[in-house]
């Protein structure tokens, strides 16, 4: 009986330390928080909402975004003109994944994440690892061929989407 009681308060015990014991302590970004790489391009950013842009555009849930640049579609923007387009936003198992690029004279200057998956503190830490590392390897490579991110398939995979049809509405 002894040996019984000793086991049930062990085991009672254990349960109590693990599910007491607090995981989550590293900073993470906020839930509206938008990321962008550092550093880069004109340094244009957005809302979380991806409502409006800067220049003047404003943001549709087609997703395109201008502010004022002339540039032929096909050849993309004549050097001297900004263009800045939201791509649409990419539904994924976590949540929506939504890019803004930013084009200056036919060159990707810069990458910002509007929406991406944020509802758990889970989301945020694999999001503030992955999504800088996305922006970067975007504007190095000025395409969406670019590597995903090891541990963050899912928001890899929305972002990629997000970033090709903002790609293609540039004329990139």
């Amino acid at each position: 009986m002894r040996r019984i009681v000793l086991w049930a308060m062990t085991t009672l015990t254990v349960l109590v330390l693990l599910f007491g014991y607090h995981t989550s302590t590293s900073s993470e970004p906020s839930p509206g928080t938008v990321l962008a790489a550092p550093g880069a391009g004109s340094g244009s950013s957005a809302s979380s909402g991806g409502g409006t842009s800067s220049g003047g555009g404003t943001s549709t849930d087609g997703g395109t975004s201008t502010d004022g640049g002339t540039g032929s579609a096909q050849g993309g923007t004549p050097s001297g003109t900004t263009k800045t387009v939201t791509g649409p936003a990419a539904a994924t198992r976590w949540g929506p994944v939504q890019v803004e690029i930013t084009v200056d004279g036919g060159r990707l200057t810069n990458v910002t994440v509007v929406e991406y998956p944020n509802g758990n503190g889970r989301d945020r830490q694999i999001n503030a690892r992955a999504l800088p590392a996305l922006v970067q390897e975007t504007i190095d490579a000025q395409s969406a061929d670019i590597d995903m991110v090891s541990g963050a398939t899912v928001t890899s995979e929305g972002y990629l989407t997000s970033l090709q049809a903002a790609l293609d509405e540039a004329g990139l």
